[in-house]
């Protein structure tokens, strides 16, 4: 986790203070759960919410203590007993490490998920918003990076807008699978502690109970967890990518906003560079490379072993404390984007219509010219138009063998921009629900 591209809210869920408070509650809700099925006194119960819940945990004791027992549960419940006094004598009956920091686990990818959620929220609003502000500015389509038919900009923030609304329905289904709660002993088998408790924790914590745990929650789970991470920031390069390509200055279609005092070189002032797009596409790599080692914690030894928790403990806070911050950073890429529908109707006639070709040959082959013949015919004069800068129009008009089949005025028709959009407020209604 690194500072710089860090948000603050997100990394408080994986500060060692809320991960011990987190603890804590674990702990506290199943003592009373197990208060209430006459297990331990209530009395007990009472105490440990009343000092250990207006305690503030010292972290550097903790740490003092692990370094001697070498076990961090262990650690943290020996703080809790020197705060608590007697009664924590009573704390974590029946469980086993994995109950609390399994549980606990769960918790912070959940509450980082609602984050993320809110993040996709002001994310797709913005896409929205601009959206429907070019829903009709003409622009080129591009195929292979090569001018193919026109579109509109609109579209393009569309197609995205689409893409995150998916985005966000993955990453609600990724919290539900996640929100699992074990508090079922030593390998799984609650043989020391009762069901009925983890049913309690489980609701108290926000949780459904995990059906079967083998002292661990399946880590199944968490690799399609940190795999929904990774499409979500795949997502997020694909339109990163865009914009980089956008603002190219052979294209300069669109561009980051350039604030005042913003400079782009040490070397050139003249630069403009379009740098969060570029960064959002480094962190977008790093996101996706947690997803590998999620997946190949799925394979532990029979019914645990600890393989996973480094792992874990490096991916949880660094996965969704990057893509907070890279959702956050695209929304705002994406509010301030400067558009340029001037030069993308310069880019568009840049091939004198040349993206008119596929209207064209439907025409012949429905005036009679097979496929074939019709193709060879439109190709001929859009290479002259491509190697030597002829007007296409001008081309197809001069040729009889063309204009026998399709007069000269329909010809013209066939070039009118406004032929390509004539199906966008269909599409717009498919994505947006709207008309």
């Amino acid at each position: 986790m690194i500072p710089r591209y860090a948000r603050p809210e997100m990394v408080a869920i994986w500060s060692p203070e809320e991960k011990f408070r987190i603890w804590f509650e674990i702990e506290a809700h199943a003592l009373t759960a197990m208060a209430d099925l006459g297990i331990v006194p209530k009395e007990a119960a009472e105490v440990v919410w009343e000092k250990g819940g207006a305690a503030t945990f010292d972290i550097a004791r903790i740490d003092e203590i692990e370094r001697e027992v070498k076990h961090d549960v262990i650690a943290f419940l020996t703080h809790l007993a020197e705060i608590v006094g007697p009664e924590a004598r009573f704390v974590h009956q029946g469980m086993t490490s994995s109950d609390v920091l399994d549980t606990c686990l769960s918790v912070q990818l959940a509450r980082a998920s609602d984050l993320l959620l809110a993040d996709l929220d002001r994310l797709l609003a913005a896409l929205k918003r601009r959206a429907l502000e070019h829903k009709v500015t003409p622009t080129i389509g591009r195929s292979h990076g090569i001018h193919a038919e026109p579109t509109t900009f609109g579209l393009k923030l569309a197609s995205a807008y689409a893409e995150f609304a998916r985005a966000r329905e993955r990453l609600i289904a990724a919290r539900a699978e996640i929100a699992t709660c074990a508090i079922s002993g030593a390998v799984g088998t609650f043989a020391n502690i009762d069901p009925r408790v983890e049913e309690y924790v489980a609701e108290k914590m926000g949780l459904t109970p995990e059906p079967v745990s083998t002292q661990v929650i399946p880590r199944d789970r968490h690799a399609a967890y940190f795999a929904a991470l990774a499409v979500i920031a795949s997502s997020v390069e694909r339109l990163a990518t865009e914009i980089r390509h956008l603002q190219r200055t052979e294209v300069l279609e669109a561009e980051e906003y350039f604030s005042p005092g913003q400079k782009g070189s040490s070397a050139m002032p003249h630069k403009r560079n379009p740098v969060l797009s570029e960064n959002l596409t480094g962190l977008a790599r790093m996101v996706r490379a947690y997803a590998l080692p999620a997946m190949e914690n799925v394979a532990l030894w029979h019914e645990r072993d600890i393989s996973h928790s480094s792992v874990e403990r490096m991916i949880g806070p660094d996965a969704t404390v990057t893509l907070d911050f890279a959702l956050a950073r695209l929304a705002g890429v994406v509010d301030k984007l400067v558009v340029y529908p001037e030069r993308m109707r310069e880019n568009l006639d840049r091939l004198s219509g040349l993206h008119n070709s596929q209207r064209v040959m439907l025409a012949l082959t429905q005036a009679g010219a097979s496929r074939e013949d019709a193709y060879a015919m439109v190709q001929r004069h859009a290479m002259k138009t491509w190697e030597r800068g002829a007007d296409f129009l001008a081309e197809l008009k001069s040729d009889p063998q063309v204009t026998e089949m399709i007069p000269v005025s329909k010809l013209e028709e066939m070039f009118d921009l406004d032929y390509h959009f004539k199906h966008v407020d269909t599409v717009f209604a498919r994505v947006f629900g709207e008309s």
